[in-house]
């Protein structure tokens, strides 16, 4: 019978695992600069290559202001990305990727993304994936809402 008490532990030991395969893979292309924490702002900009303000990466990717700030502070030593003054509210920044930023697409997403994707869903049928997205879904909104 599994231990439905352990959800917790259960979750931080996948995201454990996931992040320890992320630096792994990170380290195997070149990307050892990278850390999992800022896949989730490369995604963002990958989706929007014209560049977006730091408000809207904040939003998406449910991380206070002054998290965002330092990780995109960090692309942007990388030269991953850059900042610009938004022509249409001088109050916002907007981040874009640069050329060298735009080039680590094909390995975050298609390399590492899929690995990690293949081994999360290994054995699962198309069913179980969307009833497990579904479940953890709600759990994350209970986290939202509370």
């Amino acid at each position: 019978m599994i231990e439905t008490n352990s959800i917790i532990s259960t979750i931080a030991t996948i995201d454990n695992s996931a992040n320890k395969l992320i630096v792994e893979e990170l380290k195997k292309h070149n990307l050892d600069g990278l850390a999992p924490s800022h896949g989730s702002i490369l995604v963002v900009l990958y989706n929007n290559e014209q560049g977006v303000p730091m408000s809207k990466i904040t939003h998406e990717i449910n991380k206070d202001k002054s998290t965002v700030t330092a990780l995109v502070n960090k692309l942007e030593k990388m030269e991953l990305l850059e900042k610009l003054k938004n022509t249409d509210d001088s109050r916002s920044t907007l981040v874009r990727l640069t050329k060298k930023g735009l080039d680590t697409k094909y390995i975050v997403i298609d390399v590492i993304s899929t690995k990690l994707l293949d081994l999360t869903y290994k054995g699962f049928t198309e069913e179980e994936k969307e009833l497990v997205c579904n479940l953890l879904e709600r759990i994350k909104n209970n986290f939202l809402e509370k």
